[in-house]
């Protein structure tokens, strides 16, 4: 069994994995259909400058994740990427209720599932504020950065 102190100080690693390449995929995929496509659905719920969100929105979730998953800058990159979640709970997620799986039907075609409520974006977010709170960890840019100022 390994120690406590171990376990809490390698703790961040792999949340920073995870949270960081779910971000990369999310802009990535914003980016591969081109950000058009992204800025479209944003005119259509009424949210200004689409096409410009739309690119910022993409950057955010390509650079915030890539920042989050070497653990650099946490902290900022954290606030730009909590602003992008709650955008997206308040003008998609938050009328479809709390659970981000909706089983709808199951049929010898296949299974139907219903729009995706903000369980998901809540557990973005306390992934954020985990890595802000408690740090980025071992074999991150921040820790690297840190211990060369002491």
């Amino acid at each position: 069994m390994l120690a406590p102190s171990l376990l809490t100080r390698w703790a961040p690693l792999p949340l920073r994995l995870i949270v960081g390449y779910g971000f990369i995929l999310h802009g990535f995929a914003k980016l591969s259909r081109g950000p058009e496509s992204f800025a479209a659905v944003l005119h259509t719920i009424g949210v200004p400058l689409p096409h410009v969100l739309a690119w910022l929105t993409t950057l955010v979730e390509l650079i915030g994740g890539g920042a989050i998953l070497v653990g650099a800058f946490v902290p900022v990159a954290a606030v730009a990427m909590a602003i992008v979640l709650m955008t997206a709970l308040l003008t998609i997620h938050l009328p479809y209720g709390f659970f981000s799986v909706k089983l709808v039907e199951v049929s010898a075609s296949g299974t139907r599932f219903g729009p995706v409520g903000y369980e998901v974006i809540l557990l973005y977010l306390a992934g954020l504020a985990a890595l802000v709170a408690g740090g980025a960890g071992p074999l991150s840019i921040d820790e690297y950065r840190r211990s060369r100022r002491h």
